[in-house]
């Protein structure tokens, strides 16, 4: 066994025993907080077994699946949007010199302001239906995408495109062949910034909709009173952010990396 393996199989036995440790303190702490000092009431607090329990009858019932491929295929056309809406505002802004000095800070602002506040806008414009949720999750994303395309752009090294027009490289060919893969590890970059905008704007505006997804099921364990169900939904929120991120975005952004000797 290599020693690159080796020092995977301990950093993956290393973050397991952490959160094992995690898991049992939580325990221990629910235990201590509701049967010895009474701290809090149990069904206010939640509890590994009890997230545990409420994650079996979930698959059991088929509800979390249900919810998870909704989120997710919401979350997809959103996202999937805002790079084409954000791209294109992100080259624009590139071209136009003037453009980008007057509306950059206000992009800027948008792009700061909490996406649940585009839920009443999507209520009142498309109802409660998939267009409004879609739009949350596009207007929570696509202007740090778009701001993301800029800067990448931007800070492109100057010698490349001196050089690629001493060669007499122009237009297209000096955006295809030059400009845009030396800004790719930047692009991909701030795509992954955007993919945590979209997931969150989702969840806002999940919330707010009484369609099937993640968001919804939350609220459902709310008016149950099952902090169990809330914490697990929670979790899975969490878990499906953090894979996405770590699977998609930066496998290719170490592979980018990489093959530009970085």
């Amino acid at each position: 066994m290599s020693n690159k393996s080796t020092e995977i199989i301990k950093r993956i036995l290393r973050q397991i025993i952490f959160y094992a440790l995690l898991i049992a303190v939580w325990q221990c702490l629910y235990f201590i907080g509701t049967s010895i000092f009474t701290w809090w009431k149990p069904y206010a607090f939640p509890n590994p077994l009890g997230v545990w329990r409420s994650l079996v009858t979930s698959i059991q019932q088929k509800l979390l699946f249900t919810a998870v491929s909704y989120s997710l295929q919401r979350a997809f056309i959103g996202f999937c949007s805002a790079i084409i809406i954000g791209s294109a505002v992100g080259l624009i802004l590139t071209q136009i010199k003037i453009l980008s000095e007057m509306t950059k800070p206000f992009i800027l602002g948008i792009q700061s302001l909490p996406s649940v506040c585009w839920v009443p806008f999507a209520i009142l414009w498309f109802g409660l239906t998939e267009k409004s949720i879609i739009f949350v999750v596009i207007m929570g994303s696509a202007f740090s995408i778009a701001i993301a395309v800029e800067s990448a752009i931007r800070n492109v090294n100057p010698l490349y495109i001196k050089a690629a027009r001493t060669m007499g490289a122009r237009g297209g060919t000096l955006y295809f062949r030059v400009i845009l893969p030396a800004s790719l590890p930047s692009l991909v970059t701030g795509l992954k910034q955007g993919w945590s905008f979209a997931w969150r704007a989702l969840a806002s505006a999940e919330v707010m909709s009484a369609t099937m997804g993640l968001g919804q099921t939350l609220m459902m364990g709310r008016d149950l009173a099952d902090i169990n169900r809330v914490m697990l939904i929670i979790i899975i929120i969490i878990l499906i952010g953090v894979l996405i991120e770590k699977l998609v975005f930066s496998i290719t952004e170490e592979r980018l990396l990489n093959r530009i000797g970085l």
